[in-house]
């Protein structure tokens, strides 16, 4: 169960490359392998306890290839030991069943949408019989699903999964806010959103992430709410509107700002697992 609001440690994610950004749109958007793990090195040391990870192919494009995803979350283990790994099930990466291929590879937690919805140019197609399988690979691998609420539905389809015992133990619902065509960054509906999470789940963990400009604001939210926040350069390459972000870290760094004026602790690792009843491992 989470902490108190008050003084409880606040989970910072790191979202290091996604799917979209490239070097064109900012430099210090990693992309290799290598780039990614040094990346979240330095995210990892400015106080990220969670790497949200994509992968791309020899041309930069996204792919979900189990072996390069392999070869991150190797890496990651490495130089970032303790930290949570979280995989992408993203639609931007791959089709159908491809898109839960590398939880074989049993990371920490991975990505649940659980529902469809519009992005600036497509449908972000969540189909059921897709999600259902997705959920039953993470049961059967032991890798904890975070819960990636674009719409208000999502999180009352999440509470029937869990009720059928399609999401073990306690969930992890974060919302995302601000991406074009889908739930804008709106105060009310955030507001809304927490108060139906804490009403269909109890005192479970909740995070939120805010797209382009609308990161920091949604930090802001999140952190002075009792929640958790997620930040990197997938969701927004700029510091603001004249600057790009020198790096994750620069964005983390921001975010654990954000956490010391509302007197809350930067969750170190172990803190994150324990809140997120995770598996202990050794550093």
């Amino acid at each position: 169960m989470s902490d108190t609001p008050a003084n409880s440690p606040c989970i910072i994610c790191v979202a290091i490359t996604g799917s979209v950004p490239t070097q064109a749109d900012n430099p210090a958007v990693p992309v290799t392998i290598a780039e990614q793990v040094e990346s979240t090195h330095a995210a990892f040391e400015a106080g990220a306890s969670i790497a949200h990870c994509h992968v791309r192919d020899d041309a930069g494009k996204p792919t979900s290839d189990p072996e390069r995803f392999a070869r991150l979350k190797e890496g990651i283990e490495k130089h970032c030991p303790g930290m949570v790994i979280q995989l992408s099930t993203g639609g931007r990466s791959g089709a159908g069943n491809e898109r839960g291929g590398m939880l074989s590879l049993r990371p920490d937690m991975a990505s649940l949408s659980v529902g469809s919805n519009n992005f600036p140019t497509r449908v972000y197609e969540n189909p059921p019989d897709l999600v259902n399988w997705l959920a039953e690979e993470m049961i059967k691998y032991d890798v904890k699903p975070e819960i990636e609420a674009f719409d208000l539905s999502h999180i009352f389809h999440a509470a029937l999964m869990h009720k059928r015992g399609q999401i073990k133990d306690v969930p992890y619902v974060q919302f995302v806010m601000g991406v074009k065509n889908a739930m804008p960054a709106d105060r009310e509906v955030f507001d809304f959103y927490v108060a139906t999470v804490n009403r269909l789940f109890g005192d479970t963990p909740w995070c939120a992430a805010g797209v382009g400009p609308n990161q920091i604001v949604v930090n802001e939210w999140a952190i002075a709410a009792g929640g958790h926040a997620r930040t990197g350069l997938e969701d927004n390459i700029r510091i603001d509107r004249d600057t790009l972000a020198p790096s994750n870290a620069a964005l983390v760094a921001r975010a654990a700002d954000l956490c010391e004026k509302y007197e809350r602790p930067v969750a170190t690792w172990q803190e994150a697992r324990r809140i997120l009843g995770l598996r202990d491992v050794a550093a």
